[in-house]
């Protein structure tokens, strides 16, 4: 196990009307004048955001509104957010919806606390010193974005798709009510599942030998949302099923169980150029990724994979191992995942989502590599490898 630092701030307030101590947790975080962040309609729509509005009013705690956040959060929106917060002088930010809001309001978080463009902490060239403190309402389990330290946002020019890790991002507080995520469409909601899925697969895929604490803890989780997600796909409104998704979401990307190992995110960060450039969700992009990932890595080097691919299809997917036969049994297990995901209408191929292979020249260049020029750390990839990834997924 490696050496770690674990930091988690956040207050979770868990269940039935947890929403309703909105106004109790502003005063509590000594807020004057806050910041409502939300979607494009569905805050509004379901009456969720009216009735915050009217719990400040009641408490007599200042607001201004700013809506119109997209999936796949953009640049143009966060720079708005900025100078609304530096002219208004805001004091607090609330994002009200999914992920995607909750990452737009912590890039204005940071940018309001810095003289530059807040683009430079996403892209490397300054680190954050600052934040101005939020608080979420989550209304979609997927992104984890209510206990974690990153943000991911899309700038418009060039379509670059780039995240900053800081515990400047961590939330003061998370307000999660299950009972708001029953109107979701089954499509966001499969989105959100294969979403939380895989940043446990990106902490699971690790050369870091000796931690089966967080190696049991990733594959419960997992567990977890294979025995959950057919629930919620059949019956939207089944409260325990609904919770243990929520939950699991949570967990997923807090980092408890990325403590004391190295982490992959090759996965992701081939993804974060498919959703740039195609606007596809996060999640499906994810779900055509992650079995060609583990493919591709299994033929490549199943000295490094093979032996905990096998271990992923025998304790999450249930596969009765071959014998003396690692690399089977990993295959089937992939397998599997592969019909997981399907069953949740995910996409499987490039072309699925748009994806064309002529633009694969282009995707591979815009790929954020690590700082060795490789792309992660189970088997470090190079941009030949991910050129082959990108093919693999072509449609045969």
């Amino acid at each position: 196990m490696e050496n770690f630092e674990f930091y988690s701030p956040t207050k979770f307030i868990f269940g039935k009307d947890a929403e309703m101590n909105l106004a109790k947790m502003l005063t509590e975080n000594d807020a004057k004048k806050v910041l409502i962040h939300y979607g494009r309609s569905s805050a509004k729509e379901s009456g969720l955001l009216p009735k915050m509005l009217r719990l400040l009013d009641e408490s007599k705690i200042s607001y201004v509104e700013l809506g119109g956040v997209e999936p796949n959060p953009k640049a143009n929106l966060v720079y708005k957010g900025i100078e609304i917060c530096k002219n208004e002088k805001i004091d607090f930010i609330v994002a009200i919806g999914g992920g995607s809001v909750a990452d737009s309001a912590k890039g204005i978080a940071l940018g309001a606390c810095y003289d530059g463009d807040f683009w430079d902490f996403f892209v490397g060239k300054e680190v954050p010193k600052a934040a101005l403190p939020l608080g979420v309402i989550i209304t979609l389990p997927a992104t984890g974005s209510e206990g974690s330290n990153s943000s991911v946002i899309t700038h418009e020019n060039g379509n670059l798709k780039r995240g900053c890790n800081t515990d400047w991002n961590r939330p003061a507080f998370a307000l999660m009510n299950p009972e708001l995520t029953y109107t979701l469409p089954p499509y966001q909601t499969a989105c959100g599942i294969v979403d939380i899925m895989s940043h446990v697969l990106e902490r699971y895929f690790s050369p870091t030998e000796n931690v089966s604490l967080s190696d049991n803890l990733c594959e419960a989780i997992l567990r977890t949302m294979v025995q959950n997600a057919p629930i919620v796909m059949k019956n939207p409104r089944d409260y325990d099923a609904r919770a243990n998704i929520f939950w699991a979401g949570t967990l997923a990307h807090n980092n408890v169980v990325g403590t004391g190992r190295v982490q992959d995110w090759a996965c992701h960060k081939m993804e974060h150029e498919l959703s740039g450039m195609y606007e596809v969700a996060h999640g499906a992009g994810l779900a055509a990724v992650i079995p060609v990932y583990m493919k591709y890595q299994l033929a490549k080097a199943p000295e490094k994979c093979a032996a905990l691919f096998a271990r992923l299809a025998r304790e999450v997917w249930g596969i009765s191992p071959t014998e003396n036969d690692e690399i089977a049994t990993a295959g089937a297990g992939i397998f599997a995942m592969e019909t997981f995901f399907a069953t949740l209408g995910m996409p499987r191929y490039f072309e699925d989502f748009g994806g064309n292979a002529k633009d694969i020249p282009e995707l591979v260049s815009k790929v954020r590599m690590d700082p060795c020029g490789t792309l992660g750390n189970l088997n470090p990839l190079e941009p030949e490898d991910i050129s082959n990834i990108y093919k693999m997924m072509c449609r045969p």
